[in-house]
């Protein structure tokens, strides 16, 4: 047997005694809180975890027994977790259970993520604020109000704007960009500098 074999071996054992080893359970418990935040079950966010960290693919029956959740909340956590792409079926030979991992790119998860954070907590506001700004104010008071929510409306829109952008790019451009951190800020002044140099040439130069 493969020690990737004898890993998920021992991973099993700790599923079927309900115990999980205390480095998966804290990362498991981790991203149970931290999906309650994201407005998502906390179940839901347990198997996930629990999914991304196994060695091998998991059925419905080792995910109820390691994390002593009931069989119908682990279903529905699953169709969920499908639905974003977070889950994805694998076929086990000689077993017919469907059995289920996560995306092999982290970035893809990544990418997922943040699209369905976006969904929940920005597109509402955006909504809320376009509606706010069609009204006619009837008052200073509104108007002032309605100045100021246009600033919100225009940021978040850019912001957006920029992330639909990212989002299209290559995985290992996406890299390469976070990978530049702070230094996007000086190949931006180093653009500006160049742009405002051909702008000087051309008056000189005149029509």
């Amino acid at each position: 047997m493969s020690a990737t074999g004898l890993d998920f071996q021992k991973f099993l054992k700790y599923l079927l005694g309900m115990n999980l080893p205390p480095l998966v359970q804290a990362f498991v418990l981790h991203f149970g809180e931290m999906g309650s935040r994201w407005g998502i079950n906390r179940t839901v966010g347990q198997i996930y975890a629990l999914l991304y960290v196994a060695p091998a693919p998991l059925n419905a029956d080792q995910i109820v027994e390691g994390l002593g959740v009931s069989r119908s909340n682990v279903s529905m956590g699953l169709r969920e977790l499908q639905a974003w792409g977070l889950a994805v079926p694998k076929h086990v030979p000689d077993d017919r259970r469907d059995h289920f991992t996560t995306p092999a790119d982290a970035w893809e998860i990544l990418r997922i993520l943040a699209e369905e954070r976006k969904k929940r907590e920005v597109d509402p506001t955006l909504s809320v604020l376009r509606e706010l700004l069609m009204q006619a104010p009837a008052s200073e008071a509104e108007r002032h109000a309605q100045a100021r929510m246009a600033e919100m409306h225009g940021l978040i829109e850019q912001l957006t704007t920029w992330y639909d952008d990212v989002k299209r790019l290559e995985t290992e451009r996406l890299a390469q960009l976070l990978a530049l951190g702070s230094r996007v800020a000086r190949l931006v002044e180093v653009t500006d500098k160049v742009v405002s140099l051909g702008r000087s040439r051309k008056k000189k130069d005149g029509p």
